[in-house]
């Protein structure tokens, strides 16, 4: 297993996928990093990673075997089809790296646990790609919410209807097993996460889920409602085969003393009783950057001051084992046997 490098050594980065998600974010953002030697690229198709890799001058490609037995890599970004996830980051903490995962960090929640508990055997960092936590927006509501100035939390709601992109050919995504499912599993990991991050991560008590398929292929949107141990009554409703001329995406609290929602950012406390908008201002990214970007960039930022700090054992460290992705997972098997069985099922 490597020692710890020293903090003002970059780190030894390996992108393992090039899809979409890699190629939009992950290798720009790397790239322009001075921590960060973006060492290695993997892929299924070595002509794309060929291209990558002299597009954004990464010196090696290689298989995704190779990458995880090479000793000059320290951490890995696994950027592949969900199915495989689990996998790459169990044998990428036995060659003792760190790991950044795209969500849904495994397609059970059996396999989460088996990739946290494997993580904290080789003490290394887990991290699950879940940059809408990163949103100012998200951290402005979910710091009301947190502070009581909503009071009781009554309700939460959260959509992600995307429209669908005409493709010439399938993808991993249209694939079930790959895919671990269709657009709960994809955009559901998202909206649901959310809705739970912004109110502490209550306990699920019970969930009901309606899904919508044809034929056989992955569901193209689901409709969920479950309930927390304290009564609050969460609504999501994701799809991606939205007819809409624009994506609809939206994220609501309702408590007895305010409300929060975006986008746009608004929100609102009974002052003297009465609502009063209470709204802040919040900064907008530098240099024209999007907000998606930039909350990626941002738990970049956290992930790779992790990486550089393992083992100094900082009082201040932001790092969190992701088990919340355990519980998050159980209610999305939960909801799949919901929508399979056309019944609500409690949530273990």
């Amino acid at each position: 297993m490597m020692g710890t490098r020293s903090e003002k050594e970059p780190v030894r980065l390996a992108v393992i996928g090039t899809g979409a998600i890699a190629q939009v974010v992950h290798l720009p953002i790397f790239r322009e990093r001075d921590d960060v030697e973006l060492a290695v690229l993997a892929d299924l198709d070595e002509r794309k990673a060929e291209a990558l890799s002299r597009r954004f001058a990464v010196p090696l490609v290689m298989e995704v075997s190779e990458v995880l037995e090479y000793d000059g890599v320290d951490a890995v970004v696994v950027c592949t089809p969900n199915s495989s996830h689990e996998e790459i980051a169990l044998r990428a903490f036995e060659a003792g790296k760190h790991v950044f995962v795209e969500r849904p960090i495994a397609t059970t929640s059996a396999g989460a646990e088996r990739m946290i508990a494997a993580a904290a055997e080789a003490d290394r960092s887990l991290t699950v790609g879940l940059p809408h936590r990163y949103r100012v927006e998200a951290e402005t509501v979910r710091g009301f919410v947190a502070g009581g100035e909503l009071g009781r939390i009554r309700s939460v709601r959260g959509t992600r209807l995307m429209r669908r992109i005409p493709q010439q050919q399938p993808t991993w995504r249209q694939d079930r097993e790959l895919a671990g499912g269709g657009a709960l599993v994809d955009l559901g990991v998202t909206a649901i996460d959310l809705t739970l991050w912004m109110t502490g991560y209550p306990k699920i008590r019970r969930v009901t889920c309606v899904l919508t398929r044809r034929g056989d292929e992955p569901e193209e949107a689901a409709t969920l409602m479950f309930v927390a141990e304290d009564d609050i009554a969460f609504t999501v409703e994701v799809g991606n085969d939205f007819r809409g001329t624009r994506d609809s995406w939206f994220t609501g609290v309702i408590g007895s003393e305010g409300s929060g929602t975006y986008p746009p950012l608004s929100v609102s406390k009974a002052l003297g009783g009465r609502p009063v908008n209470v709204t802040p201002r919040v900064p907008r990214p530098r240099g024209g950057e999007d907000s998606y970007t930039n909350a990626y960039r941002r738990q970049i930022d956290e992930f790779i001051g992790t990486a550089k700090t393992w083992g100094a054992a900082k009082p201040d460290s932001a790092y969190e084992p992701p088990v919340d992705q355990v519980a998050l997972m159980r209610l999305v098997e939960a909801a799949y046997l919901s929508g399979e069985q056309g019944r609500e099922v409690a949530v273990e």
